[in-house]
């Protein structure tokens, strides 16, 4: 594994051009933690062999061990040992205010989970907005992590680009610029169960790279994919990965309403990079109505984000055919449902929860299958969620906030049997042509949506 390191270290020399050697810096000598102090929780770190050991402690919060100093562009090196009972994690550009939750640390976490979950290397945003970068479309790098060993990581975090590797393969690519510079710390998480008191997590060979980084990166692995959340704004990977956006940030352009040959004169509101459906009495389509896109869709992957006020109703419905229904109520196609589940009544309607949030509305209820059992992770009102709809070859799939929540072929004797006993039985091949419209919903509530893009198959 060794010889796997310098090899990646000198590929990433060689693409660079550069035959000179990186100025490391120790951040840990081994004998003395003066250079860090203790932020919120008062778990145990002490040094023991040359290393920094974290120690669960009952009833303390998450602890940190963050480094007085903080650091903008860099790349980062560790190797870490955890008990397989015990999640951590390792903050980069992360800060403890005042005026934020009375000095809470927050920020960019790279992932230590030792469990099935298998999200070591992915990217949670500590206090704030969960996971950026679960591994859940990473099977690769699921697989990285070893348990009962000691674990290399590096983390390149340059410019609004965070990439992670351990033990030589990559784990994340994520693009976010919330945050541009803040201390590193290393976490001992809060525990409830007393088996896991005194349970512990160690680092070794802490060293950090801020001279240049840029020029010691490593190349991508092709089978990664980047998740970005820069809003309205497509980054390089994205175009030379033919995606484009849907809208634009500022207009209507590429959209009209589904039943009109224009886009609505009012109701839809766009301000501060936000597509919005302004509230009105909370009926299918009776305000200014549902928007289209222009043109329409086969094989395709849609990524936008949306963001409900309480008890709201809306959705994203994609083949759609405007001409299906000309009367009161919403256009006809497959729908995303977008829902606020605990205040509105349709999601205890329907058959085993299939008008939820993520749900294939009226036909096939969300859940969690990246990681069954854990639950959908929505990320709630007020919240920016990310949705994702991927249809390719008569396979379709949901995932909310990165993670799959339904899958399904629109071609199979099971779709058409679902069809059969639901409100859609009377449309002749639903879900079944070729093609069709993508459709943001009016269902009278206040709905937000941005960084709408698309790519095609």
């Amino acid at each position: 594994m060794k010889y796997l390191y310098s090899l990646l270290f000198f590929v990433g020399l060689f693409n660079n051009g550069l035959a000179q050697e990186p100025a490391w810096k120790n951040l840990f000598d081994g004998k003395s933690l003066d250079n860090f102090e203790l932020l919120n929780g008062k778990a145990i770190f002490k040094i023991e062999d040359g290393c920094i050991v974290g120690q669960a402690t009952l009833g303390e919060p998450n602890s940190f061990l963050a480094t007085k100093e903080h650091y903008g562009d860099f790349i980062l090196e560790f190797e870490v040992f955890d008990d397989p009972e015990l999640n951590s994690g390792v903050q980069i550009r992360s800060n403890s205010l005042a005026e934020y939750q009375n000095g809470r640390v927050h920020g960019y976490q790279i992932e230590i989970d030792p469990s099935t979950r298998a999200f070591s290397g992915g990217v949670y945003d500590e206090a704030r907005r969960g996971w950026l970068y679960p591994l859940a479309r990473n099977p690769k790098g699921q697989a990285a992590f070893r348990n009962g060993q000691w674990n290399h990581y590096r983390v390149e975090a340059i410019g609004p680009h965070i990439k992670t590797w351990i033990n030589g393969v990559q784990c994340a690519n994520l693009v976010d610029d919330v945050d541009a510079k803040g201390f590193i710390a290393l976490q001992v998480h809060s525990i409830g169960d007393k088996s896991l008191a005194g349970k512990e997590v160690r680092w070794r060979n802490l060293r950090l790279l801020t001279q240049h980084p840029e020029l010691y990166a490593l190349a991508d692995d092709p089978q990664v994919p980047q998740i970005s959340y820069l809003v309205n704004t497509l980054t390089d990977w994205e175009k030379n990965h033919g995606w484009r956006l849907l809208w634009d940030g500022h207009s209507s352009k590429g959209w009209r309403g589904a039943k009109l040959d224009h886009f609505p004169e009012k109701g839809w509101e766009m301000k501060d990079g936000a597509l919005t459906i302004l509230a009105t009495d909370g009926g299918e389509s009776s305000g200014p109505g549902d928007i289209v896109t222009e043109a329409q869709f086969s094989d395709f992957e849609l990524e936008l984000e949306f963001m409900i006020t309480k008890g709201a109703n809306s959705g994203i419905k994609y083949f759609v055919d405007p001409e299906l229904n000309k009367g009161s109520g919403s256009a006809i196609g497959c729908e995303y449902q977008i829902l606020d589940d605990e205040n509105h009544p349709d999601a205890k309607m329907g058959v085993a929860g299939n008008r939820t949030v993520a749900s294939l509305y009226d036909l096939i209820a969300a859940d969690n299958l990246s990681v069954p059992g854990r639950g959908k992770q929505f990320k709630g009102i007020g919240a920016w969620n990310k949705a994702r709809i991927v249809s390719r070859n008569g396979k379709v799939e949901h995932w909310l906030n990165d993670e799959k929540a339904v899958e399904y072929g629109r071609w199979s004797q099971m779709f058409r049997a679902l069809v059969a006993y639901s409100k859609y039985k009377d449309w002749k091949g639903f879900g079944q042509w070729p093609q069709g419209h993508i459709l943001l919903q009016d269902h009278g509530n206040t709905v937000h949506f941005r960084s709408i893009k698309i790519r095609e198959y």
